[in-house]
């Protein structure tokens, strides 16, 4: 990437107040399509895996990863609310794109497979300045995440916990950034999907964890564990 391209930022705010209280205008993918446009486009895509090894508990971590969507917990309550029983809104950390401060809010749909589940972007908004929130009809994305746990022996002691998760944005290209070659638009927000993941995902992986184990030590609470820190 060019050296000239910004460094790409996450700002943590710490734990969002009074989500439930936010109304959100959810942007179907499907509307949001930037088929139509006739102006420059640039695409960002990232995909990334995360394996950690769980000591596994009296309850099998197999048995957790069934559970029934209706029964996960939303991990953290200051960064993820339910709308109905597959469905999930998710407040996603503040990040830096050149010098604009974006917030994406994502709509998933969690789907049960064998050992574990999948989540699916329904649709996104982008939160932040009038100029960031006037891209929200001018952009697409679309990401998958696939939860699995190994297909080991129950009896196992260290099982292993995986999500694999592919993201790919379409935006048309503000007038703004015109003038930018299309390549550079798109390695750094390329390198913005790269670094969300990076965060992201570890972070993931160590709330699932640490619900399991909350779980498996017989509390079937399904409180959220987490603090809305990043």
């Amino acid at each position: 990437m060019a050296s000239r391209i910004p460094a790409v930022h996450f700002l943590s705010t710490g734990p969002r107040v009074g989500i439930r209280r936010l109304r959100c205008r959810n942007l179907a993918v499907a509307s949001a399509s930037t088929g139509g446009s006739s102006a420059p486009k640039a695409r960002f895509a990232a995909a990334r895996s995360v394996a950690v090894s769980v000591h596994q508990l009296q309850r099998p971590l197999e048995e957790y990863m069934a559970l029934p969507v209706s029964q996960y917990s939303v991990l953290d309550a200051q960064r993820i609310e339910r709308v109905d029983e597959n469905t999930f809104r998710c407040f996603i950390y503040r990040l830096k794109f050149f010098s604009f401060e974006v917030c994406p809010v994502l709509l998933v749909r969690v789907e049960q497979e064998p050992l574990g589940c999948c989540i699916r972007l329904l649709s996104c908004k982008l939160e932040g300045s009038p100029l960031v929130e006037a891209q929200n009809d001018k952009f697409s994305a679309s990401m998958v995440n696939r939860v699995s746990c190994s297909s080991g022996a129950n009896n196992s002691e260290l099982q292993k916990l995986t999500t694999n998760t592919t993201i790919e944005v379409i935006i048309d290209i503000p007038s703004a950034f015109r003038m930018i070659p299309v390549q550079a638009i798109e390695s750094a927000g390329t390198q913005v999907l790269e670094q969300l993941l990076r965060i992201v995902l570890p972070r993931f992986t160590q709330q699932l964890v640490k619900d399991y184990k909350a779980w498996a030590s017989g509390n079937t609470s399904r409180q959220p564990l987490g603090t809305g820190e990043i």
